[in-house]
């Protein structure tokens, strides 16, 4: 097939990530081209995966409209509707098959709609105002599909099952997300903000008596400096923000990885990777934590610092490969492609028979 993925335009994607979205768009382009499909990324300028590069805006929203000043304002809406709707045209006009939607952008749902493209639309965060209200629309035609990452984020878009929302786990590359020596080291990787709960892992780290890595790019200035660094200290550092390699050698070696989200997690990309190296998961019970990690790891009550602190210091021990095998049953790249696949292909098949189009309203 010749896909156009369509990409978030708050950062490029590229190394070092910054953060799970972003992560995986590249891994979905490799993905793909892997698998012998035709694609073309719609995304940033700076963008660098495995796909050919249609840059939609010069600079990331990120760079020129910081979203935590310039969200909800006119500036930001302008410009990612210009963005997105330069790349929409070229993709009208590129000849493909389906467009894979990886973006936050609503508008992209009823363009496809209008113009009876076929796109399959991947959820990864929870339901938001405009983007629900957008969903709802489309909800019963077929030639517009829709994933959430996992089965506990369903309830959350509809009451009852709908023929074109379904469940397709996120893909880490396994290959590359291999086992390695293990050392004595916790690790906690992210996105450093409140809602990824990157003080409550240190506060249960000192609790515990625990060496703690922190890894990831710092996006809450404040509360890094406010929260997080006033619990730095020799057996609890941050590491800086890492590139993919490093990032997989420091969670290959580590005792176990401790996440802990604030918020209702629609998937979990660092449990996937570190199961995927065998590693054990330490974590909140919020949103899809307990859905990944199952008996591969401690599952605590969500914001409990006091239960954090005690599965750290008693972390689990796992037979050997246990971990690893759930990642490639479950969280390959292949499992996740052959979901949206299947997707793609009931899209296409919508629109090359003609489907009713008249959208059923479901609550």
């Amino acid at each position: 097939m010749k896909i156009a993925v369509v990409g978030h335009i708050r950062f490029a994607i590229a190394e070092p990530f910054a953060g799970g979205m972003e992560a995986h768009c590249a891994a979905l382009c490799k993905a793909l081209s892997d698998a012998g499909h035709d694609i073309v990324l719609f995304a940033a300028d700076g963008s660098e995966t495995a796909a050919p590069l249609n840059a939609i805006c010069d600079d990331p929203y990120e760079d020129v409209l910081p979203w935590a000043r310039w969200r909800g304002t006119e500036e930001l809406a302008r410009y990612q509707h210009d963005s997105f709707a330069r790349g929409w045209e070229a993709i009208l006009s590129g000849g493909f098959d389906v467009v894979h939607n990886n973006a936050l952008f609503p508008d992209l749902i009823d363009w496809a709609a209008r113009d009876s493209m076929p796109m399959l639309t991947s959820q990864h965060v929870p339901p938001f105002g405009i983007m629900r209200d957008a969903v709802m629309r489309a909800i019963g035609d077929e030639r517009l599909q829709f994933s959430v990452t996992s089965a506990s984020q369903l309830p959350l878009w509809l009451q009852r099952p709908a023929s074109n929302l379904g469940v397709v786990h996120n893909g880490i590359d396994t290959a590359f997300w291999q086992p390695g020596e293990k050392g004595g080291r916790f690790l906690w990787s992210g996105r450093i903000t409140p809602n990824k709960g990157t003080a409550d892992a240190l506060a249960a780290a000192h609790a515990a008596g625990a060496e703690l890595d922190i890894a990831g790019t710092v996006e809450d200035e404040i509360y890094f400096a406010q929260h997080v660094a006033p619990l730095l200290d020799g057996r609890r550092r941050y590491i800086g923000h890492l590139d993919r390699a490093a990032l997989q050698a420091k969670v290959a070696a580590a005792r176990a990885v401790v996440v802990t989200p604030a918020w209702d997690e629609p998937f979990g990309l660092v449990a996937a990777e570190a199961l995927s190296c065998d590693i054990p998961v330490i974590a909140f019970d919020r949103g899809a934590l307990s859905e990944v990690v199952r008996d591969c790891g401690v599952i605590v009550p969500a914001g409990d610092v006091a239960a954090l602190a005690r599965a750290m210091q008693h972390p689990p021990r796992l037979a050997p490969g246990m971990a690893r095998a759930r990642a490639e049953a479950c969280f390959s790249l292949q499992a996740m492609v052959a979901g949206y696949e299947r997707l793609y292909r009931a899209a296409i098949a919508a629109v090359s028979h003609g489907a009713d189009t008249e959208c059923r309203a479901v609550a």
